[in-house]
């Protein structure tokens, strides 16, 4: 699918906000300026409106490697792991460890090998336009199915 703005990146992740719960897992892939940080920024934005919770700034941690969110009843943990280069390092992060609890949103995860239940991954590759992305998903567990023909 084709991503042609920033009101179709927010429209996606509403979707998904629609349907996330506590147990599920968002891996973001793609390169340095693709909207990684931008979508997770539309999705928390819609999960706080939604508990009419006071909209927070979302910011990219590339550099303090997570920053969470606590949204009344949701916790999110919001991860990138852009600058870390072994699974090792992942491991000692400890990001699964909490796994019933909490909603994980995961830039940069190639390093993760772990089966993850409840998993979507979007995929967003710049085209020749500007302001366009290419975006595949690919989901298991409840995701396995996920749609977003209407966008």
């Amino acid at each position: 699918m084709i991503i042609k703005s920033l009101e179709q990146l927010n429209l996606l992740a509403s979707r998904i906000g629609e349907k996330i719960s506590n147990t599920d897992c968002i891996f973001l892939f793609g390169e340095i300026g693709v909207g990684k940080t931008t979508f997770t920024r539309n999705l928390i934005h819609f999960l706080q409106k939604r508990k009419k919770v006071e909209l927070t700034d979302v910011l990219s941690p590339t550099f303090n490697l997570l920053y969470e969110y606590e949204i009344k009843d949701l916790k999110i943990m919001h991860y990138d792991l852009y600058r870390l280069k072994t699974t090792e390092e992942i491991k000692e992060l400890g990001i699964f460890n909490d796994n019933n609890k909490t909603i994980k949103i995961i830039e940069w995860p190639e390093l993760i090998k772990d089966n993850i239940t409840n998993k979507i991954e979007l995929k967003f590759i710049h085209t020749n336009m500007e302001n366009e992305r290419n975006l595949k998903i690919v989901g298991n567990g409840k995701w396995k199915n996920f749609q977003t023909n209407e966008l």
